[in-house]
């Protein structure tokens, strides 16, 4: 592994860390209407990820290897969505919005719990991730290292409004300020870690390549229709959600398309 790779699998990381920090600069709890355009920001994100950054490029894989194009991003997408969902409703957490905890029940702290949640956000991100840079690592010639970063970057965009609005509960919940940045950084640390996972399996296996990133976009996909925009939409009616979609998805299909 280059040093190319490690930087762009540690990105997206950073962009947690930073956004965790804010918790030092914000006195009171972020505002309802600036949380929710950062949701549908990142929303938007994660959608035009899952498009051109891992579809788009796994049915061009599908083509060029031959046979039926569509079933490995088919059968990858609907194998992404069902992790999630089965991660989703084993795993204790607890969204912040809500008081109720998902998944199987355990005497867990909340804050635990708050942080375990946005620890299943950022798996399939990080999978995202790891995936691009291993079909540049095995010279796909549909993946280019331009295109790698061009997700690292993204996905480290929306992951500092994310690590802001995960940091910030955390504080509300009674935690100092360095606890709610330890927290919320450390719920960053899974992104690398499943993108040097990703990577691995895609080293020893080369075909499940576009397995693997429509796989990445499910999950991502199942995110944003589970958990994000329900979230963003929660409460008093507004369009600033909307709006933060609007501008998320076209940003990324820019760096996509410009930097891939």
């Amino acid at each position: 592994m280059n040093q190319n790779t490690m930087i762009g699998i540690l990105i997206p990381f950073a962009g947690t860390v930073l956004g965790s920090a804010m918790v030092f600069f914000m006195k009171k709890e972020m505002n309802r209407g600036l949380e929710k355009l950062l949701l549908g920001f990142a929303s938007g994100v994660m959608m035009a990820a899952s498009v051109w950054s891992l579809l788009i490029p796994a049915i061009d894989m599908a083509e060029q290897e031959g046979g039926i194009s569509w079933l490995p991003p088919a059968a990858g997408f609907l194998l992404g969505m069902g992790f999630l969902l089965l991660l989703d409703t084993l795993t204790p957490h607890l969204h912040y919005t809500e008081d109720k905890p998902e998944g199987v029940s355990a005497h867990l702290k909340k804050t635990t719990m708050l942080v375990l949640a946005v620890t299943l956000h950022n798996i399939p991100e990080g999978m995202a991730v790891g995936v691009t840079f291993a079909g540049v690592l095995a010279d796909n010639t549909t993946m280019t290292l331009a295109g790698a970063f061009a997700l690292s970057i993204g996905i480290a965009i929306q992951n500092f409004p994310e690590g802001a609005i995960i940091s910030m509960p955390l504080k509300s919940q009674g935690l100092t300020k360095k606890r709610a940045f330890a927290y919320g950084a450390l719920s960053g640390i899974v992104e690398p870690i499943a993108a040097l996972v990703t990577i691995f399996l895609t080293a020893l296996v080369v075909p499940l390549l576009p397995y693997l990133l429509s796989f990445a976009a499910g999950a991502m996909i199942y995110v944003v229709v589970e958990e994000l925009i329900p979230e963003a939409q929660a409460g008093e009616h507004t369009n600033i959600s909307t709006v933060g979609v609007a501008v998320g998805f076209v940003l990324m299909m820019i760096l996509d398309v410009a930097l891939g």
